[in-house]
């Protein structure tokens, strides 16, 4: 298993600090060498992830772990937990993670290796899948943010 740092070492980023609309929507902000990921394609995956994310209760103060070895997968969800304003927590390469983390994104790859003492969302479960399909690739709205979480 790949740490998100190690995952990160390996893949060309732009910077993300500027909004998608101040940049051309089709620019390449991810390159993994087979697969590219342009700013209009991580803005609208990272937005159906963190509605996801906040509907199994993330927020602002939730520190949430990432244990996906895809490069992009892993920049998505980097992307979606800062969007919502919670914390990325690394992985150590023992499977370790900060305290207070209470939540975790990975792939049923990783799953088996990881602990459960925290909640995983599992992005390739086939009930996940069709949450996410399901859901809007539009902006957060402020609202969102208020809305009752579901189990």
């Amino acid at each position: 298993m790949h740490t998100l740092t190690e995952s990160l070492d390996n893949i060309r980023l732009l910077p993300l600090a500027r909004p998608v609309a101040e940049v051309d929507p089709n620019a390449v902000v991810v390159s993994t060498g087979d697969c590219t990921l342009t700013y209009a394609e991580l803005d609208s995956w990272s937005n159906r992830l963190a509605r996801l994310l906040l509907g199994l209760g993330a927020t602002a103060n939730t520190r949430i772990a990432i244990a996906i070895t895809d490069e992009i997968e892993s920049v998505v969800a980097e992307r979606a937990i800062v969007k919502i304003g919670a914390t990325p927590a690394p992985i150590t390469d023992d499977g370790s993670f900060a305290l207070g983390t209470a939540l975790g994104v990975t792939t049923k790859s990783q799953r088996g290796e990881l602990t459960d003492a925290i909640s995983w969302l599992v992005l390739d479960d086939r009930s996940t899948l069709q949450r996410y399909l399901a859901g809007s690739d539009a902006p957060l709205t402020a609202a969102e943010f208020a809305l009752p979480k579901s189990a």
